[in-house]
């Protein structure tokens, strides 16, 4: 067994999206073959309702997968094709937007007026770019989870882990998306199959990355705020890249460490992307905007 060593540490951005919604991104934009087959990871984290109540218009997508992962608050979403829901605290919604889709987004914050909520895009294949679109609606109940005899709970979003397999199922990169508990104090090795990239987002708590040559401490608060760390770990909202192996071991800090664990494998294709729309040339992109010009954007099917 190798431990997969930390590749990097990346602190989520602040950024604005939509009609005005305060976010971080923990990537996105950009080169992201390292991510590969994910390109955008966004922590939509507040618990200000001016600051999110604006929301996600009717905007398109085109050759991507879209997974939205709610914590608190609700997501009311809608789109093109006549589908209509809510998203509520533990719901999971992956949308394979395909050959294209027209949807909307708006957020509502809980009694407290909470957000937060979790968007992650992924790349869809070349030759699944122009797949009818498709949503899959997982309510938090339909999620299974795993408590390891240490307390450790896994909620298992997407994959084979522990024995468990999630809800969301016929996806091109065949990723795994885990919520991961560690308690305080604990020690955890997790397997993850050396052929994928993969990621974890630490949102609650804090703890330790090993790698074969040193720990990487790792500190938030429930806020997301950073606490007494090394210099070159510094950052709200930490993402850790890791880099090739087929176990990540984390050990909590003194409050438990709460985080999500992706993995999927690499497409290694060449990617056109702009803004909602990822295809795979310059010219597919061009036509994918024209078509949204004048009208052909949705595939009748």
């Amino acid at each position: 067994m190798s431990i997969r060593p930390v590749k990097r540490l990346i602190q989520a951005q602040p950024t604005i999206e939509g009609a005005g919604v305060k976010l971080r991104r923990a990537f996105g934009f950009g080169n992201t073959s390292d991510f590969d087959p994910f390109l955008l990871l966004d922590d939509f984290r507040n618990e200000h309702p001016e600051d999110y109540l604006a929301g996600f218009p009717w905007h398109p997508h085109r050759g991507i997968e879209t997974i939205t992962y709610v914590l608190k608050g609700t997501v009311n979403h809608g789109d093109s094709l006549g589908n209509t829901g809510t998203l509520g605290a533990g719901d999971v919604q992956w949308m394979t937007a395909g050959s294209g889709i027209l949807h909307q987004e708006m957020p509502k914050g809980d009694q407290l007026g909470k957000m937060h909520g979790f968007q992650l895009w992924a790349n869809l294949p070349a030759s699944l770019k122009m797949t009818s679109p498709r949503y899959q609606d997982v309510p938090a109940v339909e999620i299974p989870e795993v408590i390891d005899d240490d307390g450790t709970i896994v909620r298992v979003v997407c994959g084979s882990f522990w024995g468990k397999t999630g809800p969301v199922d016929g996806i091109a990169a065949d990723p795994r998306y885990l919520d991961v508990s560690v308690p305080a104090g604990k020690h955890k090795t997790l397997p993850v199959e050396t052929t994928r990239h993969a990621f974890a987002y630490i949102f609650e708590g804090s703890g330790t990355f090993r790698n074969s040559s040193k720990p990487f401490d790792v500190k938030t608060d429930n806020v997301g705020q950073i606490d007494a760390i090394p210099s070159e770990e510094t950052g709200n909202r930490t993402l850790v890249l890791f880099e090739n192996g087929d176990e990540v071991t984390i050990q909590a800090g003194e409050k438990g460490i709460r985080f999500l664990l992706v993995s999927g494998k690499p497409l290694e294709e060449p990617v056109a992307w702009y803004g909602p729309i990822v295809m795979n040339t310059e010219e597919q992109l061009r036509q994918a905007y024209a078509e949204l010009h004048n009208g052909t954007f949705i595939k009748k099917r």
